[in-house]
């Protein structure tokens, strides 16, 4: 599995310490940067750089953490074939990708610590979509909106 993984200065600290944890998952990590802390960047650089990769297959997941995850999950959500939402608990992370088919996950390193973020990223990488009728039916519906 490839994983994309990019942050801002919000979310520097925590993607620096999830991509040595990602490590032990044994996937190929694609850092996009931030490469160093720069108080002065903008999440939607990092945001928009691991949806593309995500949107042309270049990746099979993506991880984006900004200070809460939100700005990094509305402007990875502009991009066609990307599904990203900001989950700090491992229900939603787990049921995100079982049942919407969730393609990039979106933390706040300003709001959740080290832990958590473990327990969400074994969640996350970990889930795979049901392909169940229901959910199809409704994943259709919701790619429809992208025509």
């Amino acid at each position: 599995m490839k994983i994309i993984i990019g942050a801002d200065h919000g979310g520097f600290q925590l993607k620096e310490e999830l991509i040595k944890i990602l490590n032990n998952f044994h996937v190929q990590v694609i850092d996009v940067g931030a490469f160093e802390y720069n108080g002065s960047d903008d999440y939607p650089d990092f945001a928009i750089a691991v949806a593309k990769m995500i949107s042309n297959k270049e990746g099979d997941k993506g991880i984006i953490i900004c200070g809460s995850g939100v700005g990094a999950s509305v402007a990875a959500n502009k991009i066609k074939g990307v599904r990203a939402a900001v989950c700090h608990d491992t229900y939603s992370a787990k049921q995100g990708v079982e049942h919407d088919d969730l393609n990039v996950l979106c933390l706040g390193g300003r709001i959740i610590g080290i832990e958590v973020a473990k327990e969400l990223l074994s969640a996350f990488i970990n889930a795979k979509y049901s392909g169940e009728e229901r959910h199809d039916r409704r994943l259709k519906k919701v790619l429809e909106l992208e025509k």
